[in-house]
């Protein structure tokens, strides 16, 4: 099954999800942006079919998700397995991570997110700054 990426129905929200990005969502994308991790280009919400990723690297097909208490509904857990799994069905590996847990713990958050790094580039061997 062919994915299309950025499909341009979801543009408007993608533009709008940018511009109201979470404290959590900032703070890991300062470290996720330009490369400034394992050299691996990340997108910020990039849409793989209908689906926007809070943050997306195509070399790695890993989504990550940062989820706050809107994630906490039965429905709300009930569409994001759906969304994983139908993610995870096309290729597309996804980690979740708790918004305290990024602003809290982001050494470890990153620590964990390497560890889903298919790549074993000398970039990905280097300890976390």
């Amino acid at each position: 099954m062919a994915i299309i990426y950025n499909i341009k129905q979801m543009e408007v929200t993608r533009r709008l999800l940018r511009k109201e990005q979470t404290e959590s969502e900032d703070a890991l994308w300062e470290v996720l942006r330009n490369r400034r991790f394992e050299n691996l280009k990340f997108r910020r919400q990039y849409s793989a079919g209908y689906f926007v990723l809070d943050f997306y690297c195509p070399q790695e097909k890993l989504a990550i998700e940062v989820d706050g208490s809107v994630h906490d509904s039965i429905e709300a857990q009930r569409y994001d397995a759906y969304r994983t799994e139908t993610l995870n069905g096309i290729g597309i590996q996804v980690v979740r991570f708790r918004n305290e847990e990024v602003l809290k713990n982001l050494p470890q958050v990153l620590t964990r997110i390497k560890s889903f790094l298919k790549s074993t580039s000398p970039a990905s061997l280097e300890p976390l700054s």
